[in-house]
């Protein structure tokens, strides 16, 4: 554990420690407790290898699923598996593949490479990484738990409404998922705002943004597509879920509901995730290559305009899974060019890959290989894509197996084949030893071989009727010989995949050791010991070029020397710089905190809350969850200091005020960008009112009741009166007088909005009687959840005023709850505004198409 901030101001010694020493030092500042207390671990290298562990345990997981997929469908009638096991077994194959494999294997490698490609020590937030972790581990097990004990959902990994509703999946199955994808997602979300923080405020000093590695580019962007594309996702998940708890009918259309609004919810998180999947094995492309073509990626900036540009039209275009439910034409031709669209500066970045080749000389390795299959079989898919996006052509193809074919061709063409790359250029990064290579090459033939034995024929078979999601199919179809390849194909590839990790093992045990970076590349994780050290670098790097033009040797040695900023140890403190977001330029010192086990307490509490949630134990469930809320505030005891420090020496004649006394820490920037996923998943519920109200059979109601003017009112006024006792409290602090009354004021009218929401809920006319009131009941209750979090934060300020930890300088605490208290009143206001708007819009039949 770090010594807390206020117990010395002990400054650096006068000359640089020699190199043995400061490694010696820092690895006992930084290092991970043995045995048991390896379960304390925050260290981003330490997680970053358990994320892709757990992910590489969970791809065997569902590879394995594959294979009993088809066995099942190798011949026509088998009866290998009953219709009801093949639907567990086609649901949780795509749901481990999707869920918790993909998006975790590339949160490791990007909690793993991002500090040591950026020039800091850690991630922004380690305790963040640990907790993510243990929820990943923690919901992929009830998954994978459901499945073995037989109660795994089967209604395919999209779970459709209504075959995922109550009357037609009675039981705990589809509750599993819905509750147990939305668990892992917590994972998925604070890795988002890791990343954009990490990246936008822990680079080296001097890395601009126009000097950035490429890869911290592409997870930079991936992570915000993932801030707001997962949101929909758990909106849709916690609707459905309390249509099945508590019959609240949202997708029901005899009460007003839809099912399309679950299509709409899901795929405005799933099309995005496709990109999401693929941009980071892209990034891992574009930092491999042009190592061994021995020439600079061509075209830097336009590669990165490509990017953003992928990302920003993947958001529309949703609806090209939705072609055959009946969308107007006008709709269909909007999508359906969108969908051709983001193939351009898709191919912008497959150009540039080629332009670099061809401008290098190349160097053959087994990196370069599995990219050369990348390239033949995401071509392949991107064409097939290009097919899909067609109208007439989507209307003859859709839910055949030409889809699976595209969707494996693009999924495992664009992310496995390259992360097998990356896997083999890193690998002497993670382990420090180097291969022989006598197993690589087979494998991936191997791979490569049965992969298209596999899925190219299943494009035949699509084009030849056969559809999806079906067990058994009758032999005079004529698709035997083609299924029985393609099985034969699956277990062809399940053998390269065996001899890849066979090769890794060796690799691990067996490889010769080697000084610093065998690929002589020209980024900044090579400038280190490796394996790594837990500190990463012994002091931190000036950047003043372009970080993939660098000399890692000579840069090593110089940084190990402790002659770049922080070259020294300080009051145990786990030390870093964070920076001005555009330029680079230093701007604060972050003190991270050591390992605890307060993450894995606060993981266990949460899936204690998710399993109360799942067997419907609803009052047991406050239990965990006020556990969970004590958990949290205990993670600020690390970061409290009782006496203002001023500016610190980092090295290199600078000074820097530590990070609780800066104006804009990574903690502001962070409670930033949650509140932008939280806001996307408000709009994303405003929405799904909005569709309905348009939409939906059934509408207007029956009964429709205006909410009482008196309670609406009073709910704004004390709403904005909160927000405005939140913000008077840091003006006051900041002045040097004391912010108490404010506080207290401020948590008095949070009080007094959740009471008057509550008061609003209570007197809608049977939430389960129509959707009107479901989502009017929906609205109010997240308006006050919000009000009841926001008492939380106004409480925690008073107990930190009233310890000595706020002052003039260290204001951090009441300037993060403030933005939280300013969200808090603008979407109570919102959503005070639609509740009273959608029954008065409800009786007006004309304004409805």
């Amino acid at each position: 554990m770090t010594t807390a901030p206020h117990e010395s101001r002990e400054a650096p010694p006068a000359a640089p420690p020699s190199a043995l020493r400061l490694h010696r030092e820092l690895s006992a500042i930084w290092g991970t407790p043995p045995g048991w207390g390896r379960l304390s671990a925050v260290n981003h290298t330490i997680l970053g290898k358990r994320f892709i562990i757990a992910a590489f345990v969970f791809f065997v997981i569902g590879g394995l699923l594959a294979m009993l997929i088809r066995v099942q469908l190798a011949t026509s009638g088998s009866a290998f598996v009953g219709p009801e096991i093949y639907g567990q077994i086609f649901t949780m194959h795509g749901t481990v593949m999707m869920f918790l494999f993909a998006i975790p294997m590339f949160e490791g490698f990007a909690i793993y490479l991002l500090p040591k490609l950026l020039g800091a020590r850690d991630m922004a937030f380690p305790r963040l990484t640990a907790y993510g972790f243990w929820c990943y581990v923690l919901g992929g097990s009830i998954l994978v738990g459901a499945m073995l004990a037989g109660v795994a959902p089967a209604s395919g990994w999209f779970m459709y409404t209504p075959l995922s509703s109550s009357a037609y999946t009675p039981g705990i199955s589809a509750d599993v998922w819905l509750l147990g994808i939305t668990f892992v997602e917590i994972s998925a979300l604070a890795a988002a705002v890791e990343i954009i923080v990490t990246v936008l405020k822990l680079r080296a000093p001097g890395m601009s943004l126009d000097r950035m590695p490429i890869m911290a580019w592409y997870l930079l962007i991936v992570a915000f597509m993932m801030l707001f594309g997962f949101p929909p996702l758990i909106l849709g998940s916690i609707l459905l879920e309390l249509e099945r708890a508590a019959d609240l009918p949202f997708f029901d259309p005899t009460r007003g509901g839809d099912p399309l609004l679950w299509q709409h919810l899901f795929w405005l998180f799933a099309h995005p995730e496709v990109y999401i999947i693929f941009l980071p094995a892209a990034g891992a492309i574009s930092t491999i290559l042009p190592t061994f073509a021995r020439h600079e990626l061509v075209g830097y900036r336009i590669i990165v305009v490509a990017v953003i540009a992928v990302a920003f039209l993947s958001f529309g275009l949703w609806v090209h899974h939705m072609f055959t439910v009946g969308i107007p034409h006008l709709a269909l031709a909007f999508f359906s060019a969108a969908s051709g669209l983001v193939a351009i500066p898709t191919a912008v970045q497959i150009f540039a890959w080629i332009a670099t080749l061809a401008q290098g000389r190349l160097r053959w390795d087994v990196p370069m290989l599995y990219l050369a299959g990348f390239f033949v079989i995401f071509v392949i898919g991107g064409l097939t894509g290009v097919m899909v996006a067609m109208v007439p052509f989507n209307h003859q193809a859709h839910d055949t197996h030409f889809i699976v074919a595209h969707l494996h061709y693009v999924l495992i063409g664009g992310f496995v084949f390259p992360m097998m790359a990356a896997t083999y250029y890193w690998l002497p990064h993670f382990t420090g030893r180097l291969a022989d290579h006598r197993l690589s090459v087979p494998a991936f033939w191997l791979i490569f071989s049965g992969f298209n034995l596999t899925f190219f024929l299943m494009h035949l078979t699509g084009l030849l009727g056969m559809p999806r999601r079906v067990a058994t199919y009758a032999a005079e179809a004529g698709w035997d010989w083609l299924n029985l390849l393609s099985s034969v194909g699956g277990f062809v590839m399940t053998t390269g995949f065996a001899l890849f990790a066979a090769d890794v093992l060796v690799q691990i045990r067996f490889g010769k050791g080697f000084r610093r970076n065998p690929h002589q590349a020209r980024t900044l994780e090579w400038a280190m010991p490796t394996p790594p050290t837990p500190y990463a670098f012994a002091s931190l790097p000036d950047i003043t070029d372009r970080a993939d033009r660098l000399e890692p040797g000579g840069l090593g040695n110089r940084l190990a020397r402790g002659e770049g900023y922080l070259g020294f140890a300080r009051n145990r403190w786990l030390e870093t710089l964070g920076v001005d977001m555009v330029s680079g330029r230093p701007e604060q010192l972050i003190v991270l905190p050591g390992p605890t086990r307060l993450p894995l307490w606060s993981g266990l509490a949460t899936c204690a809350f998710v399993l109360c949630l799942l067997f419907k134990l609803y009052l047991l469930s406050l239990l965990p969850l006020i556990a969970v809320v004590w958990l949290f505030l205990g993670w600020t005891a690390a970061t409290a200091a009782k006496a203002d420090l001023g500016p610190l020496p980092v090295g290199r004649g600078r000074e820097l005020p530590p990070h609780w006394e800066a104006e804009r820490p990574p903690s502001w920037w962070a409670m930033i960008f949650t509140l932008a996923g939280d806001g996307t998943l408000f709009l994303s519920l405003v929405f799904g009112a909005l569709f309905l109200w348009l939409v939906a059979p059934g509408w207007p109601p029956g009964e429709v009741v205006l909410p009482a003017p008196v309670p609406v009112a009073g709910c704004v006024a004390v709403s904005v009166l909160a927000a405005i006792a939140g913000r008077k409290a840091v003006t006051v602090l900041r002045a040097g007088g004391s912010p108490a009354l404010w506080l207290g004021l401020g948590a008095l009218m949070h009080a007094a909005t959740v009471a008057l929401l509550a008061a609003l809920a209570a007197a809608v006319p049977g939430p389960t009687t129509h959707s009107l009131h479901a989502v009017t009941f929906t609205l109010l209750f997240h308006a006050g959840l919000h009000a009841g979090i926001g008492l939380v934060y106004a409480g925690y300020c008073l107990w930190r005023q009233g310890g000595g930890y706020l002052s003039r300088r260290r204001s951090l605490d009441l300037r993060i709850a403030a933005l939280w208290h300013d969200y808090t009143a603008v979407s109570t206001i919102v959503a005070l505004a639609l509740v009273v708007a959608l029954p008065l819009l409800a009786v007006v039949p004309e304004t409805r198409p």
